[in-house]
């Protein structure tokens, strides 16, 4: 008995989609000043292949957050590991995520990211997975919704691995 992927998002999807959110986000920002704010570890290939598909510069900056419990059970406990170098004071604020499950760090860093006072703070994320979503946030941008399953791949890992496949896998027990 083992574990077995299933692509569930291929690579050609994921292309198209981000260059969609990304035409979202430039028609929204254009003439603006914006900051995106990626969410270590698993946002950085989604943030790197967005911000090249943006049709203007931007400047980047990433957070690390640590929410500690037992097993897969968050303690609902966030800390953060790394916080944000940029000021973002009367500055437009994106943060970018990867995943979006519980939503409890997700809230824990609009809060933190809002007490910088920035000029607006919305939410872009690749993946809403809605299956044990506990803290409604609200995001602006989303790339694929997903009801439920374990995933990996384009970012997501698990323990450290599967997080640079090219594509998105739903990880199932055989």
């Amino acid at each position: 008995m083992g574990t077995q992927k299933r692509c569930l998002i291929s690579r050609a999807q994921i292309a198209r989609q981000v260059a969609e959110l990304a035409e979202q986000i430039g028609r929204d920002y254009a003439g603006r000043d914006l900051v995106m704010v990626g969410v270590l570890k698993g946002a950085f290939i989604f943030m790197a292949d967005l911000v090249r598909a943006l049709p203007f510069p931007v400047e980047v900056d990433f957070v690390r957050l640590c929410s500690y419990g037992a097993g897969t059970t968050p303690s609902g406990e966030v800390h953060i590991t790394k916080d944000v170098e940029l000021p973002l004071k009367d500055r437009d604020v994106l943060i970018v995520e990867d995943i979006i499950d519980l939503g409890l760090t997700l809230a824990f860093l609009r809060q933190h990211l809002l007490s910088h006072r920035p000029r607006s703070l919305k939410i872009c994320c690749f993946i809403d997975k809605k299956e044990r979503r506990e803290v409604d946030v609200p995001l602006d941008y989303v790339g694929f919704p997903v009801e439920k399953g374990f995933l990996v791949g384009y970012g997501l890992d698990c323990g450290e691995h599967n997080r640079t496949l090219p594509e998105i896998f739903v990880l199932e027990n055989d």
